[in-house]
């Protein structure tokens, strides 16, 4: 590979015309005649001629089609449809959910029942004496690939009860005993599809059945505290969307325990809310508080940074004082009432939450003003504490309001009093029997290993209803059903090859949330395994952050159909580099769920497809060569279907496929045609590789390690130099480092930095995933486009890895032979002068200061960088991370945050300054290596700028809470949303009030109320 030859490089700086620092004169020479020099690595990689010489012998098969973005994502919306529905229909009528209500129907609840099942932490426990443990026994674990290796039972489910509860509770051994008949269908749906991987019965009476069984483990202090009713699955099937006034008792009256079990009641009720659903609390005494004082008199949505702002705010409420119910009351109605008419919250149901010791009045001029006859506004009293004086109002207030009345004498209490309600508001679907099917955001897998790394999933659920006569008008909820889907899986049906180099697909929930992004990172990098704290929240104006008015966000949410373009920034290279680009957005809604999708494509050679065609025989010979890989998470054919095909490599089950021995295989024709193309036409680089490892004069001393190819059908060709355990960094060979690789979401860096490249540029860079742990390696690799035009494809990039250390050895070589146009040198690198070779990123890739390797050039010489800023050289690109968590910072302190990024500037080949450093100058020339991407740089060192501030790549953090007015108006901030089409806020039906009520209670008030009308409802006298 030539960086650079004497023919391209031209002395300019020696032949200036104007008047020249004698010293600035100097190094203008010397980096003038050392470029002549400047000679990298053989031509390993110089196989262009016999890439093209085969592409010439195809040449007349071979036709550019311009990519139809439209059709593309309409064609991926299709396919996303048929999965969904496919998943959907195993927990539809005639599998689980159909199951389970037939199970419970046939069983008569038996309060003396003793069964033993399999409990999902006792499952194989054994006692001192090694017997067996009750509700343990012997239960068959075996690892399964499926399941990440996970030791499951594919026969049998296994039974989860919270830690709080009591596993033989007669309510629990009922359920769990009639709830055995879902076995056999959890087992039939896996053999149906065996792409299926969790499928679960979540029980209102708190169990939680799941299949295939595999154990579970508490934490250290032996507690699990997994409660399925809290799960967003769970909440969002069991009732309608609602906005939500949680009401706070502060007076005197409050304080100590009972201030502290009302702040647990409160956060346990934010448990119980979802996305979907909106909210304020809001505390009282003499005077109203409202919580978060700037979200007076609005609600908002209930995700998590919402909900756990909420949250720290409750350890600042003390009581003291008298408490004023009815003016907290008329305070959240009004607000509830008004939040409605602005078209913004769930637009269905509505409850106030009343968390009190005890209330004097019944007040029911309130109830009778805001909320009676129609009864829209459910309430739900809490009565904290042991002390029952007051509570027969409170009882009073929720059968009058179609609520429900608990009392919570401890923290034990809390859980299940609070899930109560629940009951209540899902009611009115349970008698309209509306099996609503329901879809999650994003979420991580927990029962995989760190290991496996994060596993994005999303869940289907339905709710399971009671269908015995007798119980049919009470709207008993018996549980959800739901079975959970890989987004890999999504991310398999993405046709990569045609989205080009930097294209990408994207889902986005009702809400604007992402399913699938490129962007969506559950996980801390820098080998921090955490979980992100609302990596499931994140929407998509925070990734495609440069669309500021949300056109295409909104688009989106609201289910359109259509077409959106802008000019973006992404950051690449762990965010340390920047590429910018044209993006043209196509889009449009998932049928028969709550999502829709799109695809972003880049202008230039990213709206070009390459199509050539070959014999099935010729390319799958040369296919099956022991060089060529194929791209790991691309779906050439889908194995995973069929648990007979699932042991075949990719390449095994194109080469069944297209001979014809496994026609029922379902693969991508159109892909396999192309990947079989660039198998033949890229044939002749072994033979050529080969040569060159032969030839030892080539790579004498082993500097090169690797050759690598790849291309736009993820097809990649790879030669070893040197044996595997010789090699410098064992990344490249083992895809340790993901962004180096053909991935689901992304072509490898090295291919996409090439390509932005000036065709035939060589790109070089230092892995940033190795320079630090002295494995130092550099890559150089360039694109190869057929075509000298921007509307031509790139269809495919090569490169090589070779060690640092023979990198700069050559640098340096070329360095000391130093010579101008009319003799010697009058400087050196040794002593005279500081000089650097960096890439167009700034980053050094040679120094004389070895631990400056792989720095930001700003961080070593902040003086010149600065300089070069000035004078356009280079240029400071802003990418913004919005809403993240603070380094260093409490994690919920709010932030936007600018991460800088520098470009060089491509029209600029060569530059020199001068420095004013406190009385002395300080000269540096710039010049650029010809068909490269770097830089030598070369400085003067006599004169000392050390007192300059270097120009680093920190992140500039925005705190919110810095900024109370900025950050109240995040708050306040409402997004557009897509509500679900389905509510059930009420039922004429229902009868029941959620408290089996005292006769004596409603005769102590019938000056005031009437008993009971024809419909079941309560009515005040006029």
């Amino acid at each position: 590979v030539m960086v650079c030859s004497s023919a391209l490089w031209r002395p300019l700086f020696c032949i200036s015309g104007g008047p020249v620092h004698p010293a600035e004169s100097a190094l203008s020479c010397f980096l003038a005649a050392d470029a002549k020099r400047l000679k990298v690595v053989p031509s390993v990689t110089l196989m262009f001629p016999a890439y093209f010489q085969k592409y010439k012998e195809l040449e007349k098969s071979v036709r550019v089609e311009e990519i139809d973005g439209l059709k593309l994502v309409k064609n991926l919306a299709v396919k996303m449809e048929e999965v969904f529905r496919k998943k959907a229909e195993a927990t539809r009528v005639g599998r689980l959910v159909e199951a389970a209500e037939e199970a419970h129907h046939q069983h008569e609840d038996n309060p003396d029942l003793q069964y033993e099942y399999f409990n999902a932490v006792l499952i194989n426990e054994v006692d001192e004496e090694g017997n067996n443990v009750e509700l343990g026994g012997e239960f068959l674990l075996e690892p399964n690939d499926h399941f990440n290796n996970l030791s499951v039972n594919l026969s049998l489910s296994v039974v989860q009860v919270p830690t709080n509860m009591y596993n033989k509770d007669p309510d629990i051994v009922n359920g769990v005993y009639w709830s055995e008949a879902l076995n056999k269908v959890f087992v039939d749906n896996f053999e149906r599809d065996p792409t299926l991987i969790w499928q679960y019965f979540g029980s209102a009476k708190g169990f939680f059945r799941q299949y295939p069984g595999v154990k579970w483990h508490p934490d250290e202090h032996g507690v699990i505290g997994f409660d399925c009713r809290n799960r967003k699955w769970y909440i969002q099937a069991a009732t309608s969307p609602k906005d939500v006034i949680i009401l706070v008792d502060v007076s005197g009256s409050m304080k100590g325990l009972r201030l502290t079990i009302a702040r647990q009641t409160v956060s346990s009720i934010l448990d119980t809310l979802g996305d979907d659903d909106f909210f304020n609390i809001i505390a009282y005494n003499q005077e109203i508080h409202y919580v978060e004082p700037c979200l007076n008199g609005t609600l908002v949505r209930a995700d998590r940074t919402n909900k756990d702002h909420f949250r720290e705010h409750l350890d600042k409420l003390f009581a003291k004082g008298i408490g004023l119910l009815g003016d907290a009351l008329t305070e959240a109605f009004t607000i509830l009432s008004e939040f409605n008419q602005t078209g913004h919250g769930s637009l269905c149901s509505q409850a106030i939450m009343l968390v009190t010791d005890g209330a004097t009045e019944m007040y029911d001029d309130v109830f009778e003003k805001y909320n009676w006859p129609e009864r829209k506004v459910r309430i739900f009293p809490y009565l904290i504490g042991r002390e029952s004086a007051f509570a027969d109002n409170l009882k009073w207030m929720a059968c009058a309001n179609k609520g429900y009345f608990s009392q919570i004498s401890t923290l034990a209490d809390v859980q299940e009093n609070v899930m109560r309600y629940l009951h209540v508001m899902s009611r009115p679907k349970v008698i309209d029997h509306e099996h609503d099917t329901v879809w999650t955001e994003a979420y991580v897998d927990s029962a995989v290993s760190d290991k496996a790394g994060p596993r994005l999933m999303t869940t289907v659920a339905m709710p399971v209803f009671s269908t015995k006569n007798e119980t049919k008008n009470q709207g008993i909820l018996l549980g959800v059903v739901g079975t959970d889907i890989p987004l890999q899986e999504l991310m398999k049906l993405i046709p990569k090859h045609m989205l080009g180099i930097h294209g990408y697909a994207f889902a986005i929930t009702n809400n604007g949330y992402i399913l699938i992004h490129p962007d969506l990172r559950p996980l801390y990098q820098d080998g921090q395994k955490r979980r992100k704290p609302n990596y499931s929240s994140v929407d998509l104006s925070e990734v495609e952050w440069e669309d500021k008015d949300d056109n295409l966000r909104n688009s989106m949410v609201n289910r359109r159909t259509g077409t959106f373009s802008m000019e973006v920034k992404k950051t690449v290279d762990r965010g340390r580099r920047v590429l910018k680009m044209h993006n043209d957005y196509y889009y449009t809604d998932i049928k028969g769920t709550p999502f829709s999708v799109g695809v972003a494509l880049s202008r230039g050679h990213g709206k070009y497809f390459f199509r050539g065609n070959v014999s099935v025989e010729a390319g799958l010979r040369d296919l099956e060569q022991p060089d060529v890989a194929l791209a790991d998470e691309w779906t050439y054919c889908n194995t995973e279907e069929q648990h007979e095909h699932r042991h075949l490599t990719q390449i095994q089950a194109i080469k069944l496929f297209m001979t014809g021995h496994r026609p029922h295989l379902k693969c991508d024709r159109e892909l396999i045609q192309e990947v079989l193309f660039d198998a033949v036409v890229t044939a002749p680089l072994e033979a050529y590789w080969t040569g060159l490892a032969l030839n030892k004069s080539e790579n004498s001393d082993k500097g090169v390690e690797i050759a690598f190819l790849g291309t736009r059908t993820g097809l990649s060709r790879t030669n070893l130099f040197v044996p595997t355990d010789q090699l410098s960094n064992q990344d490249f060979v083992t895809a340790e480092d993901k962004e180096g690789v053909f991935n689901a979401d992304h072509f490898p860096l090295w291919y996409k930095r090439a390509a932005e490249q000036v065709p035939g540029t060589f790109l070089y860079s230092i892995p940033f995933s190795t320079a630090l742990e002295n494995k130092s390696v550099v890559l150089a690799s360039t694109a190869i486009q057929l075509l000298d035009d921007r509307k031509s494809p790139i269809v495919a990039a090569v490169g090589i890895q070779m060690k640092l250390e023979f990198f700069q050895r050559k640098f340096w070589t070329a360095c000391r032979q130093c010579a101008t146009l009319d003799g010697k040198c009058s400087i050196s690198c040794d002593n005279d002068i500081n000089c650097y070779l960096i890439d167009n990123n700034a980053f050094i890739l040679v120094t004389e200061e070895q631990s400056q390797t792989g720095l930001f050039f700003g961080e070593v010489e902040g003086a010149v960088m600065n300089k070069l800023l000035q004078m356009g050289s280079f240029k400071r690109s802003e990418t913004a991370l919005h809403f993240s968590p603070s380094r260093g910072r409490p994690p919920m302190v709010p932030c936007d945050t600018e991460y800088p990024a520098f470009v060089s500037e491509r029209t600029i080949k060569e530059t020199t300054g001068n420095i004013d450093c406190e009385g002395c100058i300080r000269s540096f020339v710039i010049q650029q290596i010809p068909s490269s991407n770097l830089f030598m740089v070369v400085v003067d060192n006599k004169c000392d700028c050390s007192s300059s501030p270097p120009v680093t790549m920190d992140p500039n953090e925005i705190m919110y809470i810095l900024f109370l007015s900025l950050k109240c108006d995040r708050l306040k901030f409402q997004k557009d949303r897509k509500k679900p089409d389905s509510c059930h806020p009420f039922h004429p039906e229902v009868r029941r009030c959620g408290f089996v009520c005292m006769q004596a209670v409603f005769i102590s008030h019938a000056s005031r109320v009437k008993p009971v009308d024809h419909r079941g409802e309560f009515k005040t006298k006029k």
